[in-house]
C-alpha cells in the first residue's frame, strides 16, 4: 500500500487535479467542446450560445481559466478565449504513465 500521498497530493499532481476538477462539471466539458482548432471566441459570443446565465457562464470560464485549459487575450474591451491543449494532454500523459508503470 502506498502511504505517501495520504495527507496531500505530490506538487507535480497540482494541475493534473486541476484539470480534472474543471473537467467534473458537464457544463465546462460543453464550454470546451464549443472551439473549433486554434478558434477564438469571445466571452459574449460564448455566453449567447447557452441558456445558461452570463454570471454561471463566467464562473465555469474562471475554473477553467484556472486549469490553464483556456488562454485569456484582451483586445480593447473585448476578451477572447482560445483552447489550451497543453496542459490537458500533459495530464492525460501523466496519468497514462501513472496507470502503466506504478499500478
Amino acid at each position: 500500500m502506498k502511504t505517501d500521498y495520504l495527507n496531500e497530493i505530490p506538487l507535480a499532481w497540482e494541475g493534473v487535479a486541476r484539470i480534472f476538477e474543471a473537467l467534473g462539471s458537464p457544463i465546462r466539458q460543453r464550454l470546451l467542446l464549443i472551439f473549433e482548432v486554434d478558434e477564438e471566441l469571445t466571452i459574449k459570443q460564448i455566453a449567447d450560445l447557452f441558456s445558461f446565465s452570463r454570471t454561471t457562464t463566467l464562473f465555469h470560464l474562471k475554473v477553467l481559466e484556472n486549469a490553464n485549459l483556456l488562454l485569456r487575450r484582451r483586445e480593447g474591451r473585448e476578451v477572447y478565449l482560445r483552447l489550451n491543449k497543453e496542459p490537458l494532454l500533459d495530464a492525460l500523459q501523466r496519468v497514462q504513465k501513472y496507470t502503466t508503470e506504478e499500478v
